[in-house]
């Protein structure tokens, strides 16, 4: 398996891979799939800022990570919400994790100071790899979404990247 940083080329392959998460689960509150183009904007938005990595097999993509900005307000700006999907079939195979540990360096070498990550729930399998990976859980947005005909819950869980000064410098 190859892991690499997204190019925009990448996007077509990255829908496929949602697509199925958005149209048949609740683990993403998107209702309609985005586009090959939306995707691609989606990757340019934090390629250059953040961090956007796929893994391939066999010259495939098969699955991808990304960090990005958490909140907009600027005191926030050391933080990022990170997410990792696997084609629906390699779920617990070692790919989110091999994505996500490469992830979270990419990330504290940019300067980043903390990863906050939301599941819905029931979702053992992201829960068991945020648990294995350091993040601690710090809340759970009761019904906050509906969808697929019921109300969901959002775990959200909180790991830090590293800062050690105070101020921190500014993420690069």
């Amino acid at each position: 398996m190859l892991l690499r940083e997204a190019g925009l080329g990448d996007a077509e392959a990255c829908a496929a891979i949602y697509a199925p998460y958005v149209r048949e689960t609740a683990i993403s509150f998107e209702t309609s799939p985005p586009s090959a183009a939306e995707m691609a904007r989606r990757i340019a938005r934090v390629m250059h800022t953040h961090a956007w990595l796929v893994l391939e097999d066999a010259g495939q993509v098969i699955g991808y990570a990304y960090g990005g900005p958490m909140k907009e307000r600027a005191a926030y700006r050391w933080s990022c919400e990170v997410s990792v999907y696997l084609e629906l079939g390699r779920r617990r195979t070692g790919g989110g994790r091999l994505l996500y540990e490469a992830l979270l360096a990419r990330l504290a070498e940019r300067g980043y100071c903390t990863a906050i990550a939301g599941m819905t729930l029931p979702n053992e399998a992201s829960e068991g790899l945020h648990k294995a990976l350091g993040f601690e859980p710090i809340g759970v947005y009761r019904r906050i979404g509906w969808k697929l005909g019921a109300w969901h819950d959002v775990a959200w869980v909180q790991r830090p990247l590293a800062c050690g000064d105070d101020p921190p410098t500014e993420p690069h």
